[in-house]
Formats: C-alpha cells, structure tokens, sequence
C-alpha cells in the first residue's frame, strides 16, 4: 500500500502529514515550529499518542532529521513507511505552473525565479523541497496554490493597467488557496443534497453556480461555474480580497501612497497590510475566538472588527452571485468557516435576498461531515453548506498521480 508525505513548509514551520492517498487514512500528523530560532518544538500524532518535544531547530535540515526521528519513534521509521511521493504545497506557481509538477532541478530554479511574485512564502516552499529532496529519493511533486485558478477567464484575471507594464512585470490577478477552493467545491457538487437539487430542477453540474468561502487566518472567496472558478478574492498577492486575520484585504492603492509619502518606509507598510492590519488591526486580536469572546464581552473595537469582518464578506458574496447569475449554493470551510456558526449566521443574515437561509439548530451543531444548514426549502431555494476542506488529503492524491505517470 502506498503513502504519500505532504509538506507544507513555512517561514519558520513546518507541517506534515503520512497518508494513504486512496483511502485518505491519516498515518501520522505533525508540525515543527520555531524553526531557526533558539528554541523550536516539534508535536507529532501517530497510533492514538501525542508526542511532544523542546529543541533546537536551526533550520530546515535539522527539520528533517527531526521529522525522521519521530517517525522512528512513533515505530514508522522513513525507510519502511511505503512512500511512494512527497507533494510539497507552493503557494505561487504564476504563469508557469497550471497544474501538479514532477519536480526536477529546472523545476527549482522556475519556482526560485517566482519568488518576487510571493516573498513571503515560495523560499520557505523551495527550502523545503531542496532539502526534502536530499532526504527521500523518490518522486518529488509541487502543488499550487494558484493552479486552480490559472484558467480564470480574462475579465476576472485582468488588472486595468497599463497592458505593457502588466506583461512586463506579470502583475494579474492569480488567486490563491485553490487546493482548498478546488478539493470543497468538488465535495459539494457530489453531495447527494447537491445532487437531489439538481435533479429536481433537471440540470446537470455543469450548471451549479456556487460560491466557497474559505475563512481561517488568510480568507478568500470562490465563484464557481461547473467546477471552474470564474473568479477570486486574492489576487496577485494573498493580500488582496476579504478582511483576515491580520491582512487587510481590499484597500486602496492610494493609502500605500498616502503612508509613503508621510515618511512610512515600503517595508514597513508591507508589514503593516500584511501582519497588522485585518481583526489584529482593528480589534489587536486576531484570533476569531478570542475576537468573539471579546466582542460578546462589549468591547466596542471587537464588535467594529467583528462587522467589518461580516460585511467585506457579505458585499463578496452578493458579488460573485452576480457574476454568475445567480446562487445554487454557499459553502464555509477551513477553520473558521467550519468552526463559527456566529460567523455563518452573520453572513447569511444579510443576504436573505438572495434566497439564503440559516437553521439555527444546524447551523451550531458540530460535525466534521460535509452538510447543509440551512432552512429546508423548495428545489429551487440556495443551500448553505459547511465543507471541510482538506488541503494535505488533496496535495497527497495530486502528488501520486503525478508520480505515478
């Protein structure tokens, strides 16, 4: 039986996870933190047990050798654990990279030649897959963030600047999180919910018009016709699009002038969009947990942050329903879109003109399934879904399809 081991390496962790891309069974789930810095901490889950260790962590090599002893502790070392393929998320793929690639040495320097495009996370991406490379020989495959989105048709891709400027700098509208976008709208449009809508109505899939929120600490929305996305939030960079956790999303250009030109260095207002701005920015607590339970306390901060959140959510929504001509279904996914029935609630209460419902009782319920939650309606009536999505489950079954050609 074959496995596959995902790594999702960032500036300064790394996640992994051993799975077996057919059945989607998680063998071994983990993370390396503190990476580089004179502390680190790596939490690993293997056969029931939690595992846990404080050391030194000076960088990705050591990350590794880590990774490999706790495999051997958890009784699984690297060398009899089956793997067939090691998929490594990459956050910017730009014009070159539409689709899963086997990685090669020209692979490494195309994807280093993309670091301008996303300075925060494609060196992280490429140091891992450098020294993952050395550590396990067998096929290494990248996986894109921005894959999914590569086809979006011209209107939506297209800033509306200079053409020549644009080409010459590959300054378009890319999006990003489109592991995430691609693997939950593919689940809800095989929902049997889904489908009995459809067929009651006589269309097919092709037709479904969805839109996908995926809301954890970065947010981005979906519009989706048949399965191909006819637009995104994000958009040459991650930064573009809803309010996150501490992104601002949408802002105008003209403020980035404004802070320049008062003395505001280019780097720190790339900090400033980027890591202190969103529910941070606003409220200074970025965590939507900690953001509610300070709202429902009173804080005035929180509850602006809170609506803020809920609007640029709302106006995105009724956007992309425009864009495709009209709403079939609305799906919340990742952490905070699975996990906060007040942020679904909240978004849904607002567009009830579209035909939009909310069941209280379903809606706060708990589950890890993929289901409905809203009000049971006509064939006709939208439905509103939580999907959970599955980024290392997809990135595996990429990855071993790729490796197996």
């Amino acid at each position: 039986m074959s496995t596959v081991l995902v790594l999702n390496s960032g500036s300064s962790s790394l996640k992994y996870q051993l799975l077996d891309p057919a059945s989607g069974e998680v063998k071994i789930v983990g993370i390396i933190e503190r990476i580089g810095r004179r502390r680190g901490s790596v939490t690993q889950k293997a056969n029931g047990e939690t595992l846990e260790r404080e050391l030194p962590v000076p960088d990705y090599r050591e990350a590794l050798a880590l990774l490999g002893r706790m495999f051997t502790e958890a009784g699984t070392p690297l060398a009899d654990a089956g793997i067939t393929a090691v998929g490594h998320r990459v956050v910017h793929g730009g014009d070159v990279f539409t689709a899963p690639t086997l990685v090669d040495d020209d692979v490494v320097a195309a994807i280093h030649d993309l670091v301008p495009l996303a300075p925060l996370h494609n060196p992280a991406n490429l140091t891992g897959i450098e020294v993952g490379r050395e550590f396990l020989d067998v096929p290494h495959v990248a996986v894109f963030d921005t894959a999914f989105f590569a086809d979006l048709p011209e209107v939506a891709s297209t800033y509306a600047i200079d053409r020549k400027v644009a080409a010459e700098h590959s300054v378009r509208r890319y999006g990003f999180h489109g592991t995430s976008h691609e693997y939950v709208s593919s689940a809800v449009a095989s929902h049997p919910a889904v489908l009995e809508k459809l067929s009651a109505e006589g269309r097919t899939p092709e037709s479904l018009r969805q839109v996908v929120l995926h809301l954890g600490n970065g947010a981005s929305a979906s519009a989706i016709l048949g399965g191909r996305p006819m637009d995104t939030s994000m958009g040459m960079t991650p930064l573009e699009g809803l309010v996150m956790g501490t992104r601002s999303g949408d802002i105008d250009p003209g403020a980035v002038f404004h802070l320049m030109r008062r003395g505001m260095a280019g780097e720190d207002v790339d900090t400033l969009l980027n890591k202190k701005s969103g529910l941070l920015g606003l409220s200074g607590e970025g965590d939507m947990r900690e953001l509610r339970a300070l709202a429902d306390s009173g804080d005035a901060d929180a509850r602006l942050a809170f609506e803020v959140y809920l609007h640029r959510l709302r106006k995105y929504v009724g956007a992309y329903a425009a864009v495709l001509g009209g709403i079939d279904v609305l799906t919340f996914t990742a952490g905070v879109g699975e996990n906060s029935h007040p942020v679904r609630s909240g978004v849904v209460r607002g567009l009830k003109f579209l035909g939009l419902t909310i069941d209280p009782v379903a809606n706060e319920a708990r589950s890890d399934e993929a289901r409905v939650v809203s009000v049971r309606g006509g064939a006709e009536a939208p439905l509103v879904m939580v999907v959970p999505t599955n980024e290392e489950l997809a990135i595996a079954r990429q990855a071993a399809a790729v490796a197996e050609r």
